[in-house]
């Protein structure tokens, strides 16, 4: 994307959310308002799209890069230090724009899903999840990795955000660029032969959303667009579609970024973390907002 085409989409956001329901303040101070902020090694992760927290390695998060970059995921350390590159094999990087950690069909193995969901022109018959289980360090060989494709109902859409729901192996997908962002879903167990259909399930009043994360217990939900970040808290007994579409948002405070495309709580559930593209801004930062 480019400073041009971003500076009319930060401008169609602003005009798009206020027309939108008003989000609650209940929640709003359970982060820290101000973030620490970590710099990132410059040069090396110019056009970050997703984030998400190792489970396998302390201190770590992985993150993918969009199209136009090789089929690899970075790690970066908490220190912001990139810690290395591991490559997929046996597949491309069409436009991946999010990662997700979660369960998957082995009990007990912490799985990356990574999101070929970019769409820019909604022209895309076919969508991708790349699901394999994470390494446990840089030198581990890449085991097999599941290619679940997927259709949305109604036909094709731009998406970035993506959720794992560690409760139930739900996959479920926020659209990004509608006035009112639509949230679909791929109920578990996802189809590794056959193309499998994501189902709207209903709107969200958000726009320009760019990625998602749910707290390793599922307890706790973000959604971030170009200029904010919403909270959700979800309850026992709710599904992702029932907490998201039947609750209003909490709008957090927020640092806003240059391009901030990637969230993500952290492994022990303290915070989360944004990253963003480096587009044209002099330095990218690691952002920790801890919870209170």
């Amino acid at each position: 994307m480019t400073s041009t085409q971003l500076i009319g989409l930060l401008i169609l956001s602003a005009t798009l959310l206020d027309c939108s329901p008003p989000v609650k303040e209940s929640f709003r101070d359970q982060f820290v308002p101000i973030p620490q902020r970590i710099p990132v090694e410059p040069g090396l992760l110019d056009e970050a799209s997703g984030l998400a927290a190792s489970q396998t390695i302390a201190g770590h998060f992985w993150v993918n890069e969009d199209s136009g970059n090789p089929a690899q995921l970075n790690l970066l350390a908490t220190n912001g230090t990139l810690a290395g590159r591991i490559p997929i094999p046996g597949i491309s990087n069409r436009d991946w724009e999010e990662i997700a950690i979660g369960p998957g069909p082995q009990a007990g193995v912490s799985y990356l899903y990574i999101g070929d969901i970019g769409d820019n022109q909604s022209q895309n018959e076919m969508n991708y999840v790349f699901r394999l289980a994470e390494p446990k360090s840089l030198s581990e060989a890449v085991g097999p990795v599941d290619r679940i494709s997927f259709r949305y109902a109604d036909g094709a859409r731009d998406a970035e955000a993506l959720l794992v729901d560690p409760q139930s192996n739900d996959i479920w997908i926020v659209t990004k660029g509608e006035a009112r962002v639509r949230l679909y879903h791929l109920p578990y167990p996802q189809s590794v032969s056959t193309v499998n259909t994501a189902t709207f399930m209903g709107d969200l009043p958000l726009t320009m959303v760019t990625a998602g994360s749910i707290s390793p217990k599922g307890e706790e939900i973000l959604l971030k667009t170009y200029l904010g970040v919403y909270y959700w808290r979800r309850y026992t007994g709710e599904s992702i579609g029932d907490c998201l579409l039947k609750t209003t948002p909490t709008q957090l405070n927020y640092l806003l970024e240059p391009q901030g495309e990637a969230i993500a709580f952290d492994q022990s559930d303290s915070g989360f973390y944004t990253l963003s593209e480096r587009s044209n801004a002099p330095a990218v930062t690691l952002n920790y907002y801890k919870h209170r």
